[in-house]
């Protein structure tokens, strides 16, 4: 029903236009490669929303729409590992249990995130926790041209214990909480290894391109069961090789310590957040090659919410324990030589401003700019194995791209200054 009414949505507002044959995205300065020094005057030729070909100089085939950047530094599209699009930041924990956020609402507010995200020069996203069939909606409307916005890999759901970070009755009265649980809702609140195993089907039968369990408490659910391993190590186990299994990456949120090791010991491809992360964890990771998302703009929505109401007093407690981390763990993690890809919590702090991220990788963890740049280009693109598809701008790859003012090789902050997005060939609307 929700794929129903947002298509029909889609035909209300027109068909999407057709893509040029050829597009010539003139640069004044070209970076193909974050890993790799910038070329000067270059231009992009893209066809049927495929790089084609990249030329020297400010050139134009005939009949190519021309898209004149050369005041501006044009680079491979960001890309953010860890959004809840059909969330917003600011709303009170226990907004997702009341009547305005149905699942068809939920896609609305999806949309408009998505585009705004889009804008802020990310043009590949994971959606890692929100309502299955709103996520698969906002997912393929976009996939298929009828709203503009970024690719999207969704979870889903993320995998809970009873009463953990993803229990929606965690917190509740009983009554409220027995009328939950009797309707069966909840498939993804699982206990044995088995029964996880059977979540994690029943989530990639529904479409989820990845799997998230919660390894540990979290943050801004309402209940007291701490920051610390949740899920068993069987059951860790179980989630990941069913994942894997099913071809399915699996992130863990995680943000104790010991918690963080049973993660990785599982075989998890990334650990989020990993706020407690300690020497242990850092060089578990480096040796397994798991991937850390340290999503430390989530942290600048903790500060920005704190003592306003919107958290339980729970929540507000546990906010305190982890801002004295800020950074910490990914400065002990990139010395270490971890795999690092830039990951926000988009939804904990209001959607678009997810390039500030590269920022406080630079100024929280020590990372040098160009480092901080791989990890949003092609440190994502690997993680989410698609490397093959996007991460940099190469002949035979989709034509995503940005262009930007200033130098984000040196600079963090240039990528807040973006003048065009374009996503698989197609340019994002930017107002």
């Amino acid at each position: 029903m929700i794929r129903k009414l947002v298509a029909a949505a889609a035909l209300l507002a027109g068909a999407p236009p057709a893509l040029a044959q050829t597009y010539a995205i003139q640069a004044g300065h070209l970076i193909t490669d974050a890993a790799k020094p910038a070329r000067g005057p270059s231009t992009v030729i893209v066809e049927k929303g495929r790089i084609v070909r990249v030329e020297d100089g400010a050139t134009a085939p005939a009949g190519a729409t021309v898209v004149d950047m050369r005041g501006k530094t044009v680079l491979p599209g960001l890309i953010d590992v860890h959004v809840h699009l059909t969330m917003n930041a600011g709303e009170p924990w226990y907004q997702g249990l009341t009547t305005k956020y149905s699942e068809a609402y939920a896609t609305t507010v999806g949309l408009r995130n998505a585009l705004i995200t889009a804008r802020a020069g990310f043009t590949t996203v994971r959606d890692l926790g929100g309502g299955m069939n709103a996520s698969a909606a906002l997912r393929d409307v976009i996939a298929e041209g009828g709203f503009p916005g970024p690719r999207i890999l969704v979870s889903g759901p993320a995998l809970s214990i009873i009463g953990g970070h993803g229990d929606m009755t965690a917190g509740l009265a009983p009554e409220l909480r027995d009328a939950i649980e009797h309707r069966g809702t909840q498939y993804w609140v699982c206990t044995g290894a088995a029964e996880c195993a059977t979540a994690v089907r029943k989530l990639a039968a529904a479409g989820a391109d990845a799997i998230k369990f919660h390894a540990t408490g979290g943050v801004l659910d309402p209940g007291a069961l701490g920051l610390e391993q949740h899920f068993t190590d069987a059951e860790m186990k179980a989630i990941c090789d069913t994942a894997h299994e099913m071809h399915r990456k699996c992130a863990a949120h995680a943000h104790g310590a010991r918690g963080i090791e049973a993660a990785v010991r599982a075989g998890v491809d990334s650990i989020e957040h990993g706020t407690f992360a300690d020497d242990t964890d850092v060089q578990l990771m480096k040796t397994k090659g798991t991937y850390f998302s340290a999503t430390l703009m989530a942290f600048s929505g903790l500060k920005m919410y704190l003592g306003k109401g919107i958290f339980s007093p729970n929540s507000e407690i546990k906010a305190r324990q982890t801002l004295d981390q800020w950074g910490k763990a990914l400065g002990r993690a990139y010395k270490a030589g971890v795999k690092i890809a830039l990951g926000t919590d988009a939804a904990v702090y209001p959607h678009g401003r997810n390039g500030e991220e590269i920022g406080l990788m630079v100024s929280k963890a020590g990372m040098t700019p160009r480092d901080a740049l791989i990890a949003a280009t092609k440190g994502g693109a690997d993680l989410l194995g698609l490397s093959a598809e996007t991460g940099t701008l190469e002949p035979g790859k989709s034509a995503d791209l940005i262009a930007v003012d200033g130098d984000p090789l040196s600079d963090p902050a240039a990528v807040l200054h973006i003048g065009y997005v374009m996503v698989a060939g197609k340019p994002i609307p930017m107002q």
